[in-house]
């Protein structure tokens, strides 16, 4: 039993290696294929005039920065310096930008809940007050039968029209 579990586990290995080597056959015609239609582009590409033209200018001042820097290694290192400092720099702050975004996004988290708390008690205590208020009304808007109620003089009848 031992023998078929051990030729089976060797065959398996060997399928997933055979496996493995066709798929970097893939890939590598991939790649390959990649390669070889960039140099037919780039080919096909500098067979018009303008664009060899700008190209020869490109590669002219490219060997041109290139026989600078090597006559003087010092400029560009100060120049990658420069550059790696500028990054460092812009890293770091967004670090602390991010930092501190971060830090009011949980700010506003824990008080997102106080505010809810604190409008549903002002809705609350508006919507309380409102019915007192109108509780407040419609007893005023009763009459009291304690209440006394002067009679209607004539003179007021004649001045406000109310026989007319």
């Amino acid at each position: 039993m031992t023998v078929s579990k051990n030729v089976n586990t060797h065959a398996n290995k060997n399928e997933k290696t055979n496996a493995s080597k066709n798929e970097n056959k893939k890939s590598n015609k991939f790649v390959k294929g990649m390669a070889f239609g960039a140099i037919a582009g780039a080919g096909i590409s500098l067979l018009d005039k303008s664009t060899r033209s700008e190209m020869m200018n490109k590669v002219k001042s490219a060997s041109t920065y290139v026989k600078y820097y090597v006559q003087n290694p010092e400029d560009l290192k100060a120049k990658v310096q420069e550059k790696t400092d500028k990054l460092t720099s812009m890293y770091t702050q967004f670090s602390l930008d991010a930092k501190t975004f971060s830090e009011k996004v949980n700010e506003f988290k824990t008080l997102t809940p106080q505010v809810k708390t604190l409008v549903t008690d002002t809705k609350d205590a508006f919507t309380q007050s409102k019915e007192e208020y109108k509780t407040l009304v419609k007893d005023e808007e009763k009459p009291k039968e304690d209440a006394f109620l002067m009679p209607i003089i004539p003179e007021q009848l004649f001045a406000n029209n109310h026989l007319n």
